[in-house]
């Protein structure tokens, strides 16, 4: 690159750290030289300085200066370029396993079934990542798999990866535009009141570095709406939940749930010890699943497997894991394209028929939504919607 440009930041690279980002559009470039860039105001964010760790946003825009060999590097930097990158070197151990996680291939997309654990990208204390693993995935001749959407680290299930860059374009537009649908499965502490409806309640981000979370937030927070759905009971202790967010804020589903009454089992973040089930040894894991995804264009969904985790803790509480459904929501109404002319606003979700989901307004989650946060330089706190 000889010259100065600008690249705005796409809706699946929302929440990516700055080096990442670097590292998945030009992975040539050495970290000291990128270094050197951030240090000298080089490389800026939405015209700001900025710092390798720092998380993007989707529709920002980095300020790309001519990033070729032009003698301004030192030694270490000329050395390190030569090198393979670093995620490249994929250990024989850690390609057999990263291929076991394929599901579903063609020419355009692969799926993994990711398990709980493991990190999708990078970050602090976080050398070993699904981002750096990908490599192994390459075909022959092929392009190196590149992520379209996220997971949580605790959150196991079906995780889309386009095969070439005009595929993750494809991809992304999907997701932007709410043209696919992922459906998960939790297993909740607590039967949700009512057992299925449609859970609207804005989020805001909370907490600093290492402690971050989200929390209910009227005033500020950005739109957030699930859709949910008992499957199975065992009495008033747990119930299995199918959740089909609608839109796709950070920790969404964990914040819903907790705020109806019913959080995840393992979720001690957002439940507390309300979130641990007692009375027998259960996995202490976080107990979401991303069951199965729509492969936008192909007219494919793809399910995966439950964890083992999530297996032994149905078993323990008496729940039948062999007939459970496959599409709780088949009879409600498929999303529609937002965000383009004459797509569906971003409202309460709306279907005919008996099914209709019904708005999600208890007690707790008022109480969650109108509890007193630290003010941001106005005073006082949120107020209910």
């Amino acid at each position: 690159m000889s010259s100065v440009r600008n690249q705005t930041v796409g809706r699946a690279e929302a929440d990516m750290r700055l080096d990442r980002w670097f590292k998945t559009h030009f992975p040539d470039l050495a970290f000291g030289r990128l270094q050197k860039l951030l240090r000298t105001g080089q490389i800026r964010v939405d015209g700001a300085r900025a710092k390798t760790n720092q998380r993007l946003e989707a529709g920002q825009t980095v300020r790309i200066p001519p990033l070729g060999n032009s003698g301004e590097g030192d030694g270490e930097d000329r050395e390190k370029k030569s090198r393979p990158a670093k995620q490249d070197a994929v250990s024989a151990e850690d390609a057999r396993f990263v291929k076991s996680l394929v599901v579903y291939g063609d020419d355009d997309v692969l799926v993994i079934n990711k398990p709980a654990g493991l990190a999708v990208q990078g970050g602090t204390k976080t050398e070993r990542h699904l981002d750096g693993l990908l490599s192994a995935l390459t075909e022959k001749g092929g392009e190196r798999p590149r992520l379209v959407h996220r997971l949580d680290r605790d959150t196991s299930g079906v995780m889309m990866l386009a095969k070439t860059r005009d595929a993750a374009t494809r991809l992304g537009n999907a997701f932007k535009h709410k043209e696919t649908r992922k459906v998960y499965w939790a297993i909740t502490a607590g039967v949700p009141d009512p057992r299925e409806g449609e859970i609207s309640m804005p989020l805001g981000k909370a907490g600093g570095p290492g402690q971050e979370r989200v929390v209910a937030d009227p005033e500020e927070g950005k739109s957030a709406i699930t859709w949910y759905k008992v499957i199975d009971t065992a009495g008033s202790r747990a119930a299995l939940v199918a959740l089909w967010p609608r839109t796709g804020r950070t920790h969404q589903l964990r914040a819903h749930m907790a705020a109806l009454g019913s959080p995840i089992v393992g979720d001690g973040k957002y439940g507390g010890k309300d979130a641990f089930l007692t009375g027998g040894d259960f996995p202490k894991q976080v107990h979401l699943h991303a069951r199965e995804i729509d492969i936008p264009g192909k007219g494919t969904r793809i399910a995966a497997a439950l964890p083992d985790h999530m297996h032994q803790t149905l078993e323990m509480l008496g729940l039948d894991t062999e007939g459970l459904i496959e599409d709780p929501f088949e009879e409600w109404e498929a999303p529609k394209p937002q965000g383009r002319k004459g797509g569906a606003k971003n409202s309460a979700a709306k279907k005919s028929g008996p099914a209709k989901p019904r708005p999600f307004r208890s007690a707790k989650a008022r109480s969650a939504a109108a509890r007193p946060k630290t003010p941001r330089g106005k005073g006082g706190g949120p107020k209910h919607r």
